[in-house]
């Protein structure tokens, strides 16, 4: 017995000595064309970026600090990335246990005529008792890595998961924002056509008595109740759309619909001045869904190895120890000790072609694991340069829009006066209120699009993905 001790121990530990390496490639991140700087970014790319800032530092309104808070704590899609990111890491403990001996025990007892442990037997119609118990170790020599290939895809599956966490995490920060500052512009928006619908009826009322006085004609009057009333028509629609939206907010926060309370206006919303958007090589770090796609890949480049070393045969020790006697009498007794020390190996020979067509299913696999994470790099950079040149004309918009409002402004407070005092036609006051109401909604819009810009341009960038890993006390 010590002679097969000493020989399995020497196995053993030529086995571990060879098992230094495995077959199949190893992964090697793909190349991608960086750009040098951003399209539409300065002209001189920083390494500074206001996405390396945490959410709560880009975001000022406390309300809507708060109100991410509740979601990154109660939202259900978030709930359910946590939920499938322990899925993973348990997945990856299950492949790591494969590095240890598998340690079982098993035992029984029977009493029969011709049978042994419930096996025919024939032994003379005699009829006996047998017991066994026994221990018993197996472990699989990695000798070409199998076993470490699949760990590494195990493990790179498990953090592609928790990338995408980290990408629900920046989706659920920029989606609150977002219906935050959309409620913040219905609100506007209401407060603009309730405005409105009061200096048509105030339009309306002196219309009115020109008419009583016999200055005006019905006309006058008629044109001027159609404008009230189609102005009036939109505060029931905006309404609806306030209730909507609150209820959109209320679904993100993982609560059942209700008001949302808010102090704020859409005009007193600011956003950082300077806006460094960072190298773009820095993007590939930091963008979670871009991390998500390598760890995919690496772990299809590990299910490359896996194929590959499944031409190889699988090599193993057992053990087992453990006593067996045909009377529970004989455990005390030294004939019903049981053991046996062995290795064994198994390989293909002929498979009909099989694990060569795993192996090709393996490498396309990865192609496309490979394809996928330069298409996202791709979009990534899309993503960059559309939301910064959105920011960039959506201000030069905004400045052009607020100039004609005060104009138009302007032209309604003067030819109101020019009418009062019959140096104008009703058709000309009525004309520059008709301009000014959409005038006033176009600029709402747009100081929408300039925050939503800014949001979409700071989820681009990959900002606010370490959100979940360290919230203020008090932001």
């Amino acid at each position: 017995m010590k002679n097969s001790v000493k020989h399995i121990s020497l196995l053993v530990m030529a086995a571990i000595l060879v098992s230094g390496c495995a077959v199949g490639p190893n992964f090697l991140r793909p190349w991608v064309n960086t750009p040098e700087n951003f399209r539409s970014a300065p002209t001189i790319a920083e390494s500074a970026s206001f996405a390396d800032l945490p959410w709560w530092q880009i975001f000022q309104d406390e309300r809507l600090q708060n109100l991410i808070q509740q979601a990154l704590a109660n939202n259900y899609d978030l709930r359910i990335a946590v939920s499938r990111v322990e899925q993973a890491r348990q997945i990856a403990a299950q492949a790591r246990a494969q590095f240890f001996p598998q340690v079982n025990y098993d035992g029984g007892i029977a009493r029969g005529k011709n049978s042994l442990f419930g096996t025919i037997v024939p032994n003379e119609g005699k009829t006996q008792s047998s017991t066994f118990i026994d221990l018993s170790v197996f472990w699989e020599v990695d000798l070409w890595g199998r076993i470490r290939r699949l760990n590494e895809a195990a493990r790179a599956q498990f953090l592609a998961t928790d990338e995408g966490m980290r990408g629900v995490t920046i989706s659920l920060v920029s989606s609150v924002a977002q219906a935050y500052f959309e409620l913040l512009e219905l609100d506007l928006q209401l407060e603009i056509a309730r405005r409105n619908t009061q200096s048509f009826a105030e339009t309306l009322r002196i219309f009115t008595l020109k008419l009583e006085e016999g200055a005006a004609s019905k006309l006058e009057t008629a044109s001027a109740e159609g404008l009230l009333t189609a102005t009036a028509a939109n505060i029931p629609e905006l309404e609806r759309q306030i209730v909507l939206k609150e209820n959109q907010i209320n679904v993100l926060l993982g609560r059942n619909p209700a008001p949302v309370e808010r102090t704020a206006v859409l005009l007193d919303e600011t956003m950082p001045v300077d806006i460094p958007a960072g190298l773009p090589s820095a993007l590939l770090e930091r963008r979670p869904d871009i991390r998500q796609a390598e760890e995919t890949l690496r772990a299809a480049n590990a299910q490359v190895g896996v194929a590959t070393a499944n031409f190889f045969p699988q090599i193993g020790l057992t053990a087992l120890f453990g006593k067996v006697s045909p009377e529970l009498s004989g455990f005390t007794s030294g004939t019903a000790n049981l053991w046996a020390v062995a290795g064994n190996m198994a390989g293909p020979i002929f498979q009909g072609g099989a694990l060569v067509a795993q192996y090709r299913q393996a490498k396309a696999v990865w192609e496309e694991a490979r394809l996928r994470y330069e298409q996202t790099v791709l979009n990534a950079f899309q993503e960059v340069s559309n939301a910064l040149i959105s920011r960039q004309k959506y201000q030069e918009v905004q400045v052009q829009q607020w100039r004609s409002v005060k104009a138009y402004e302007e032209a309604v407070q003067v030819s109101l006066k020019r009418y009062i005092a019959g140096k104008a036609s009703y058709y000309e006051v009525l004309q520059n209120q008709q301009n000014l109401f959409p005038a006033e909604m176009v600029l709402a819009q747009t100081e929408l699009n300039q925050l939503l810009a800014v949001v979409q341009l700071y989820k681009a960038l990959g900002g606010g993905w370490a959100a979940a890993e360290g919230l203020p006390a008090n932001p």
